[in-house]
């Protein structure tokens, strides 16, 4: 992958983020850095901080958790498997996330769900007993 960097070598890290496919938009990659969901090297950074090689990052995004290493600074957004290359996720962060994704699945599956819309027979019972009262 060819690197697609600034003159200057400096990115942003709300345009890294939406390059390495974290986040749909760079406004979505933006406000997750004001709300403190990521983090750099430990630390709470604004969307204007520039990235550097070999940055540590700490991502929660929609209950999930990413820790990855910065391996390469891009501006432009590239496909997914072009983007991949651009982090080094840790392998405990890999495991921990699957784990959390069936967590959720199972929750999702023991949660009970309606029957739906009601019949138009249900609709009239329910306006019949609306109307005793």
């Amino acid at each position: 992958m060819a690197q697609q960097e600034h003159d200057d070598g400096k990115v942003r890290l709300d345009k890294w983020l939406w390059a390495a496919r974290f986040f749909k938009t760079r406004q979505l990659a933006h406000e997750a850095l004001e709300l403190g969901r990521v983090l750099v090297n430990g630390e709470r950074v604004k969307a204007s901080r520039v990235v550097k090689e070999g940055d540590q990052l700490f991502l929660r995004i929609n209950q999930l958790e990413y820790k990855v290493e910065v391996l390469q600074l891009a501006t432009q957004r590239r496909p997914a498997k072009e983007a991949v290359l651009m982090y080094r996720e840790d392998e405990a962060s890999v495991a921990a996330r699957a784990e959390r994704v069936l967590l959720l699945k199972a929750e999702h599956a023991s949660f009970p769900h309606g029957e739906g819309r009601p019949t138009k027979k249900a609709r009239r019972e329910i306006t019949r007993f609306k109307s005793s009262y």
